[in-house]
């Protein structure tokens, strides 16, 4: 087969979760995916439940072992595109060339980042320079803030049709989705919302993901595949998108 589908969004980690490979390449090959862009778990980059959460040097060997445990999968049944998870160190000399995305994450009653940091700035260059995109789970003002003023140049992914960024028709209304550099993924996402997606902005803007273990992979591919896509489209969602965004190779590598 020429063409291998891509879950652009599932979590993947050891430490303190229980999200292994294993339990994850089961389902992956039950719904026919060949490809994943694979995430650390929240859980192993800062504590969710603690708004007054500070950084440590301790979470901060939690955050490399659980991205050096994603860069050592090996599988030769399937394509990994590992993407680098940052936190308020802004690690940017972390930032390996195997990454093809960062995933940016905090929910509004999470610890926040500190972007008026001198590193938050750093960062965003190195990932300029690398041209990276970035996968932004962030409150409604905060997307916007990022989209408008911190880095309105790079490409920036937004999970779940907005779900957990203020909700898809908010972003529609201001003018989100408009936006050319701005794209969004499927992931556990209303199929009316799809649907009104792709009528408004198109197949181009639109990556398929599951966000397992919160969405089931062969689920949330069953909605693609439902909406009964021609067939340049259907590939564009599942796997062409995120190649072209990530600017990586059908055999997973990063090109330059």
């Amino acid at each position: 087969m020429d063409f291998h589908i891509i879950d652009s969004h599932l979590h993947c980690g050891v430490q303190n979760v229980s999200w292994g490979w294993e339990q994850k390449r089961r389902l992956l090959l039950a719904a026919g995916i060949r490809g994943v862009g694979i995430i650390p778990p929240v859980e192993d980059v800062y504590d969710r439940l603690d708004p007054k959460f500070t950084d440590t040097p301790a979470w901060q060997a939690c955050r490399r072992r659980a991205h050096q445990y994603l860069l050592e999968l090996q599988d030769p049944d399937f394509c990994f595109y590992p993407h680098f998870f940052v936190w308020n160190d802004f690690a940017w000399e972390e930032l390996r060339p195997e990454y093809v995305a960062v995933k940016w994450h905090r929910h509004p009653d999470e610890p926040a980042y500190l972007y008026d940091q001198p590193r938050c700035r750093e960062f965003l260059q190195v990932v300029r320079e690398r041209g990276l995109p970035i996968l932004l789970e962030e409150s409604f003002s905060n997307t916007r803030f990022f989209l408008e003023r911190l880095a309105p140049d790079l490409p920036v992914i937004i999970p779940h049709l907005g779900g957990l960024n203020g909700g898809y028709l908010p972003l529609r209304d201001a003018g989100v989705w408009e936006r050319p550099r701005t794209y969004t993924d499927s992931s556990t996402a209303d199929l009316a919302e799809i649907e009104d997606f792709l009528g408004r902005y198109g197949s181009s803007h639109l990556l398929f993901g599951s966000d397992h273990p919160f969405g089931q992979p062969q689920t949330e591919l069953a909605k693609i595949l439902d909406l009964k896509l021609p067939k340049a489209e259907a590939r564009a969602v599942l796997g062409d998108n995120f190649r072209r965004i990530c600017a990586v190779s059908r055999s997973g590598s990063r090109m330059t």
